[in-house]
Order: structure tokens, then C-alpha cells, then sequence
């Protein structure tokens, strides 16, 4: 998952719930190797859905693997903003393949509430070194910012395969991020404020992928 080295935050205690030991006793554990028996012995208050109660981290991760999406997910990391942890919750949360870190290697963890232990995770030490492996991969980086010349989101045809790319709460985007994009999209707004917080924004962004590109449920 993530390369940096780092200390995993503790479950958050306003998500603690879930389920308690396995319902009908250690006898009936399930013949999966895809449980994990100190789970179903003393049950399972991560923040997981339903599916994934009492699974191994290593068996969600390899089942995450089999239906991520083919977007990804690029993050400006210059002054360790709050909003990157909520973003990498989001990417989770709407499948993404990989979150990409730009920048400082070390970022807040505090938003993702633990959901970065299921989601890939690289880091990429300036803004050439993240477009180099995008072109390798042939990715286009599609940037989110309301900046000149970006096209509104409503009107862009998302490429299945992509990476979007976000800047940072305030200066957003910076200038050498916006001239690696391909393009540049704006997310829409009708009040006053000049913008929408960071996590929002990316939140929106990757909801407009999936309507655009995922096998939505009918």
C-alpha cells in the first residue's frame, strides 16, 4: 500500500460499531481463509461495509483489486493539507485504482479514517516525476480547478482510463501541475464563494466519473 513509513492510526472512535463475535459460536466459524478468526472471536468494528465483516485486510485489499475502477487519483502535497485524507476516503469509497501522492512523502492521515489500509497508495517526488510515470502508463492527468480556460464538468467527456489531479485547500492547483494536464476541469457553482474545499471538489469529480464510466446498479 502506502511506501511511506508511518505509524497506522487507530480505528476512529466515532466509527467504532460494527458487529460482535461470530453469531453462532466458534463452531460454526465459516471454512474461508478469507475470515480471520481473532475477528470472529471478538468481532469486527472497522469501518468496513457489510461484505467485508470479519475478512482478513490482505483478502478486501485482493477483492477491492478484482472491481477497482480505471481512474486514479493525484494529490498536490506541499504543505500537508487536512483535506488529503478525505480524499483518499473518497477515492476508496468510489473504487479508484491508486491514490497518488505529489510531493512530501509524509501526508494527514486524520481524514481517511483508516480506509488507506485498503487503498494503493505512491508517492511521486515533484510534479515531472508523477507526469513521467503518467505518460508511461498513458494516462491523461485531468486537473480539477476553477482557473481560465478549464471547461466546465458538465460538458467533459471523461476517459475511462485517467488520473485526476488536485491541488491543494487555497492556491490550489500549482502552475507546473497545471501545465502537465491534459485538461483542466471546473467544477460549476452558482453562490458567492469563490470555491468549494478541496475534498468537496474532488468528491465531485470522481462522482462525475462514475456516472460517465461505471457499471452503475440499475
Amino acid at each position: 500500500m502506502d511506501d511511506a513509513q508511518h505509524t497506522e492510526p487507530e480505528e476512529p472512535a466515532a466509527l467504532v460499531g460494527g458487529v460482535g463475535p461470530w453469531p453462532e459460536g466458534a463452531d460454526a466459524w465459516p471454512d474461508d481463509p478469507r475470515y480471520d478468526p481473532e475477528l470472529l472471536e471478538h468481532g469486527d468494528r472497522r469501518n468496513v461495509i457489510d461484505r467485508y465483516r470479519y475478512w482478513r485486510m490482505e483478502a478486501i485489499v485482493a477483492d477491492l483489486d478484482e472491481r477497482r475502477h480505471p481512474f486514479h487519483v493525484a494529490i498536490e502535497n506541499w504543505q500537508h493539507d487536512m483535506n488529503i485524507g478525505s480524499i483518499v476516503r473518497s477515492a476508496n469509497a468510489f473504487a479508484a485504482d491508486t491514490v497518488h501522492i505529489i510531493g512530501r512523502r509524509r501526508w494527514n492521515k486524520r481524514g481517511a479514517m483508516v480506509t488507506d489500509r485498503y487503498q494503493h497508495v505512491l508517492h511521486h517526488e515533484d510534479v515531472a516525476a508523477f507526469a513521467e510515470w503518467a505518460a508511461a502508463e498513458s494516462l491523461p492527468i485531468i486537473a480539477v480547478d476553477n482557473i481560465d480556460g478549464s471547461v466546465p464538468i458538465e460538458a467533459f467527456e471523461w476517459p475511462a482510463r485517467c488520473v485526476l489531479l488536485f491541488g491543494q485547500e487555497g492556491p490550489g492547483l500549482s502552475g507546473e501541475a497545471v501545465g502537465a494536464a491534459d485538461a483542466v476541469v471546473e467544477i460549476t457553482q452558482f453562490g458567492s464563494t469563490r470555491s468549494i474545499n478541496a475534498s468537496a471538489a474532488a468528491a465531485v469529480a470522481m462522482h462525475s466519473w462514475v456516472l460517465a464510466n461505471a457499471d452503475l446498479p440499475r
